[in-house]
């Protein structure tokens, strides 16, 4: 039976807020650091590796046992921009919408087990959306110029793959205009794929395989050439029955050469003033998250759980590849890949009703695709009074 779009928003939603579970108390670590501290995780109740150390050494955060990070939480507020405005989206926005969301209102944000401003919580390249647009007041649509180059848009971009479903050319220019507001360069193209690959994953009887095609034909330079090395690496592994250790290994290397970043992701005095390229815009490099993400899903002929788990423990920015392959299988496969426990236990631990969102949202995603369709249907009218039919 093909999932219903309600139940297909309902699976994008806990596939974001699952992969970052898993993925948040092993973040930074490397594959090889994961295996030796955890073996393999698993679980949501995981306990995060900073856990044990003062709270000012991580940051008075708290993580593991289901907790969400940012990832889910600008999710949340991409959902929440829609549920307000009722419409597709641009610049203007990020401008507007995510700066109230980010800067404006206060939410319980779980890391800090208090209610905040989600700004409070952020990294610096997703505070820039504050600084550049409310600050700086600046063209909404320059809003990303300069910011340090990363997968912040992308981890949040899925809700725009809702609003655009089984159009992927629509949610890819879409998600360019709204996130040209916060990243540049192949930050702001991942993003564009990244929606793209959601709004794909919408199309009745799609699979992993024909996902990564279409993004492969909308993504353009290192990203796309990193998402086809990553992809052909992944189907030869997946013919040979390779192992993850493995899988993990050679999706590294190859990712290597789109990205600088490696295992190295702690910034710290010593860095001051070191030359590098990473962050800088390129036209050549790739984020990691996305290419990795996809290759596990297609490695895994877009199994919902194994992909995730996979993706979180090649290591480094594990909350981010996991919300990408979560979104994207969750969104194909609808809700039958919600685990109840699971579910109960993120909602519990995050104070969060993820279906009442998802379900929420479906009905916004309704009303914004049927003022499409109208669109479309005069405008067919008109053309026709043309004499173009």
């Amino acid at each position: 039976m093909t999932p219903s779009l309600n139940s297909r928003i309902r699976g994008m939603l806990h596939g974001v807020a699952l992969g970052d579970a898993l993925g948040a108390p092993v973040e930074k670590l490397s594959a090889a650091q994961i295996r030796e501290r955890y073996g393999r995780v698993r679980s949501v109740m995981t306990r995060w590796h900073k856990m044990d150390l003062p709270p000012e050494q991580r940051n008075h955060r708290v993580r593991g046992d289901g907790i969400v990070t940012d990832d889910t939480l600008m999710t949340l507020a991409m959902m929440d921009i829609y549920a307000e405005v009722k419409r597709h989206l641009d610049a203007w926005d990020m401008a507007d919408g995510m700066v109230r969301q980010i800067a404006w209102i206060k939410r319980w944000v779980p890391e800090l087990q208090r209610e905040a401003m989600l700004i409070d919580r952020l990294f610096y390249p997703e505070k820039w959306i504050f600084q550049r647009h409310q600050l700086a007041n600046c063209d909404p649509r320059q809003g990303g110029i300069g910011n340090m180059v990363n997968c912040g848009a992308a981890m949040y971009i899925a809700p725009i793959g809702v609003a655009n479903a089984a159009d992927p050319k629509a949610a890819y220019d879409e998600a360019i205009a709204f996130a040209s507001g916060h990243q540049e360069s192949y930050g702001l193209e991942a993003a564009g794929v990244m929606a793209a690959a959601v709004a794909a994953a919408f199309l009745p009887g799609t699979s992993i395989e024909k996902i990564v095609e279409t993004v492969t034909g909308l993504a353009k330079d290192g990203t796309r050439e990193a998402i086809e090395a990553i992809a052909e690496a992944a189907l030869r592994l997946r013919k040979t029955g390779a192992e993850h250790e493995e899988v993990s290994a050679i999706f590294h290397e190859i990712i290597g050469r789109f990205s600088v970043m490696g295992d190295d992701l702690n910034h710290m005095e010593e860095k001051v003033g070191r030359r590098t390229d990473a962050y800088r815009p390129s036209r050549l490099l790739s984020i990691e998250e996305l290419p990795l993400a996809l290759g596990f899903c297609l490695f895994n002929g877009g199994d919902f759980r194994r992909s995730i788990e996979d993706g979180i423990n090649s290591g480094r920015d594990t909350d981010s590849i996991g919300v990408m392959a979560g979104a994207i299988l969750g969104a194909m496969h609808g809700e039958a890949v919600i685990d109840a426990e699971d579910h109960a236990q993120i909602n519990r631990a995050n104070r969060l009703d993820l279906t009442a969102s998802a379900d929420a949202f479906a009905g916004v995603v309704t009303e914004i695709l049927a003022a499409d369709r109208a669109a479309a249907e005069a405008r067919w009218v008109a053309r026709t009074e043309l004499g173009l039919a």
